[in-house]
């Protein structure tokens, strides 16, 4: 049989320092078990980490992590609540009035803290978890189900307040038929931005890391996020574009993100001269792309001669790639390009470049390049004669008393001289 006059001599030890303390002791005892209970709660918790962190599953790892702080918060609640109750005096303040609605309060907050961290430990462990898989879970799906749920614990943490401090929702109720008229009105705006909101989380005509554009409006960019108020978009000039959601309502969208294939559409210039060539090239042109694996041999596929240019013959090249990756594309257009010439060269035909015919009349002539020299040093200027103009220029200002250096810009005007 266990020996328990050990606890028997420390309750006795307690009665005779409550009767010297009072009130205080059990006010201290109760905040240090309050402080070792916090303790054993961090303890515990640290030892189940490591299990928590192998494990598969999802709801461990969420529940792990978002009760952990509201946990710790709910005991300092209770022990502080406790302290406050056993040292209450007869005669107590009026603040103390008010310590069950701020307690009742403080656990609404605690609840709704635990209630937003399991939202998002669990949206994002399922998105990592699915990141691998064929059926991964769409981002924008997932982040419109946690802000429905965090909306929906905000509005039931908002009830619970009221009903703490006495205020009955029904009287909520009856007041939002008459007041949420003005409010529609006074928050038009940011309603339909509200709505579009939840349009696109419904329609999904673009999600999170897609590419769009709208050619009614200058909207172009990656979807980095898509909030209640506004669409959050990336351009490429890496500059961040903040779109209202009510836009989306009334602009026409491409998403060129979700496009099957890439096309090809060039235009190639043959010279005039090779004109009998231009049925050859063009079969050489239909084989090769049709050989080519990167092309999708089930699209169309376009080889013709297009039109007559002003100084060459224009063939068409049309077709589509199985890659929709931007420099996949660009490979596979530059060898498809790189071989069109390779066919043009094969058939001694020549890439046209743009040039000018120009038909000279038999009765014009051109001077020759000696007869251009001769004329040339006819009209060399005489620098003889030219300083001895300057020289008598020079002479006849003398003569008529002006040696002044001023000249018409000068203070003094020209026409005073």
């Amino acid at each position: 049989m266990p020996d328990w006059g050990w606890l028997q001599t420390l309750v006795s030890e307690y009665q005779r320092l409550h009767e010297q303390w009072g009130v205080a002791l059990d006010v201290c005892t109760i905040l240090l078990a309050t402080a070792l209970a916090d303790l054993f709660t961090r303890w515990l918790s640290s030892c189940l980490r490591r299990r928590v962190e192998t494990s598969p599953n999802i709801w461990d790892d969420a529940i792990y992590y978002s009760v952990k702080g509201p946990v710790q918060g709910l005991i300092w609640v209770i022990g502080v609540s406790a302290a406050i109750g056993v040292s209450r005096p007869e005669e107590a303040p009026g603040w103390l009035e008010y310590v069950p609605e701020v307690r009742g309060v403080i656990l609404v907050l605690l609840f709704t803290w635990f209630v937003f961290r399991m939202i998002r430990s669990v949206g994002s462990n399922a998105l990592a978890r699915a990141a691998g898989r064929d059926n991964a879970i769409d981002v924008t799906t997932a982040d419109a189900i946690g802000k429905l749920l965090r909306i929906a614990a905000l509005i039931t943490a908002g009830l619970l307040i009221m009903q703490v401090f006495g205020v009955s929702p029904s009287a909520l109720l009856a007041f939002s038929g008459i007041g949420g008229i003005a409010v529609g009105f006074a928050a038009r705006d940011v309603l339909a931005n509200i709505f579009g909101g939840l349009t696109i989380y419904l329609n999904r005509p673009f999600s999170v890391g897609d590419w769009i554009r709208s050619p009614d409006r200058d909207i172009e960019g990656v979807v980095e996020a898509i909030g209640w108020r506004a669409t959050t978009l990336r351009r490429f000039d890496m500059r961040p574009l903040y779109v209202p959601n009510a836009v989306f309502s009334n602009v026409s969208l491409e998403n060129p993100s979700r496009m099957s294939h890439r096309r090809i559409m060039e235009t190639v210039a043959v010279r005039y001269d090779d004109a009998a060539a231009i049925p050859d090239i063009v079969t050489a042109v239909r084989k090769m792309l049709d050989e080519d694996e990167a092309i999708d041999s089930d699209q169309v596929i376009l080889t013709y001669l297009d039109s007559l240019g002003d100084c060459a013959l224009n063939l068409l090249v049309y077709c589509y790639t199985h890659t929709t990756d931007w420099a996949e594309y660009l490979a596979v257009k530059q060898s498809v390009l790189q071989r069109v010439q390779d066919i043009v060269r094969d058939h001694d035909a020549a890439i046209a470049y743009p040039t000018t015919t120009m038909h000279v009349p038999d009765a014009v002539h051109f001077a020759r390049a000696d007869e251009r020299e001769d004329s040339d040093r006819e009209e060399e200027i005489d620098t003889e004669k030219v300083q001895s103009e300057r020289d008598r220029a020079i002479t006849r200002e003398k003569t008529r008393g002006h040696t002044s250096t001023q000249g018409p810009d000068s203070p003094t005007e020209e026409g005073e001289a």
